[in-house]
């Protein structure tokens, strides 16, 4: 692992991602490894301005519930759920469906995705 990578990590787990209700103090480590990979998604906006809530309920239930609700500038409020009875499946999961939103979003911006964006151009800006 590289320097850089490191710091990235070390940055979305000290500012970025909250473990919220349903996660014991001794299981925040395991949290923030398993969601670190949002790092490079997450990277393109400075790190004062997100925020990813991490909740869990219904703890040792047939189907414990990952919640992740993501604040991004520019963007709605996203919310990931994942239903699982292993909580680092559910993890995963909920970390996969935000990366998908994430990726929706991104690209629903794009010009080439866009057709208002795609058409605006020099010559005919409000077209």
């Amino acid at each position: 692992m590289t320097n850089n990578s490191d710091k990235v990590r070390a940055a979305l787990d000290e500012s970025i991602v909250h473990v919220g209700a349903g996660f014991t103090a001794k299981e925040r480590p395991h949290v923030l490894e398993e969601l670190s990979t949002l790092a490079p998604h997450l990277g393109r906006w400075d790190p004062r301005d997100v925020d990813v809530e991490v909740t869990l309920q219904d703890r040792d239930g047939k189907e414990q519930r990952v919640t992740l609700r993501t604040s991004l500038p520019g963007f709605p409020p996203l919310v990931a759920v994942a239903d699982d009875p292993d909580v680092t499946r559910a993890l995963g999961r909920a970390k996969r469906e935000l990366i998908r939103q994430l990726d929706h979003q991104k690209s629903a911006r794009e010009p080439m995705n866009n057709r208002r964006l795609r058409t605006a151009t020099i010559r005919h800006p409000d077209s």
